[in-house]
């Protein structure tokens, strides 16, 4: 790993990382080891929200493959942010199943599936794990 890459990096990156790590982290928590209804679930749910909703807003300001254009992994965005507000509306109409379905999808789409986006050659993330300098 070379931390250099990262701490080289544009601030909407770095801000970008501070907030898409500890979602990840959180929302594997959250989905698969933490009992459901409890109020640690929802307090780290709002946290997990949050961090998802600023990941979201920052991807907006990362355009360094193609400087002033978004490119294909931007789609996420607007999906993330569908996901982010599905949930917490099914939620709060106690849907309890289509939150269920809309977390997952959050979790699939807007950490996994984007995420391994950033692993393709090119970007900065295979070079921080792979190439380096």
């Amino acid at each position: 790993m070379h931390w250099s890459l990262l701490t080289s990096a544009p601030l909407a990156i770095q801000l970008h990382l501070l907030t898409v790590v500890p979602s990840f982290f959180l929302g594997t928590w959250l989905l698969f080891l933490s009992k459901k209804g409890t109020k640690i679930h929802r307090a780290v749910g709002f946290l997990y929200m949050t961090l998802m909703t600023v990941t979201a807003i920052t991807s907006l300001f990362i355009q360094s493959i193609r400087p002033g254009h978004f490119t294909a992994v931007h789609l996420f965005i607007p999906l993330t942010l569908w996901g982010v507000g599905s949930a917490l509306w099914a939620i709060r109409k106690k849907d309890v199943a289509e939150h269920k379905r809309a977390m997952y999808g959050l979790y699939i789409g807007g950490l996994a599936l984007a995420g391994a986006f950033t692993l393709y050659p090119g970007r900065l993330l295979h070079q921080f794990f792979f190439k380096g300098n």
